[in-house]
């Protein structure tokens, strides 16, 4: 295969990712289906699609975590005046606590859906351009 086009394919193996944006789970799947049809092109590409996919499922995992530990705080705040069936009151407790607990995870969601964006381009910048790029933080689901 062509230097060339082979780059190509891994930059787009990794802005696949971006089909997350599109339809649920589009970030791993694409990926994912872009690297089964490329793998047995180049060992380069082999190694890129693995790269991606691992990242994506990492990122997905951490989101999804994330998403847990926000699931307490919210029902916290939502039903602090929960007394009895007959004594029902929807209040929201904006009290210190729960304010900067929620603002807390909710920046650390933000900081992480920006850090996935910038990574995901610096890849496929990096595949652009013929150089083999290892995600931070991935988890080697696929070796």
């Amino acid at each position: 295969m062509k230097k060339n086009n082979q780059n190509t394919n891994a930059f787009l193996i990794h802005i696949s990712a971006f089909a997350g944006f599109v339809f649920p789970f589009g970030q791993i799947i694409t990926p994912l289906i872009a690297w089964q049809t490329l793998k047995d092109r180049s060992p380069f590409l082999d190694e890129q699609g693995k790269e991606a996919i691992n990242f994506n499922l990492s990122y997905t995992l951490y989101a999804f975590i994330l998403s847990i530990a926000l699931i307490p705080l919210f029902f916290r705040s939502f039903f602090t005046n929960f007394n009895s069936f007959n004594n029902f009151q929807l209040n929201l407790d904006l009290s210190t606590n729960n304010l900067f607990s929620i603002m807390g995870l909710g920046s650390i969601s933000v900081i992480l859906y920006l850090v996935g964006i910038s990574l995901i381009i610096i890849a496929a910048l990096k595949a652009k351009e013929g150089e083999s790029y290892k995600y931070p933080f991935t988890i080697k689901f696929i070796k």
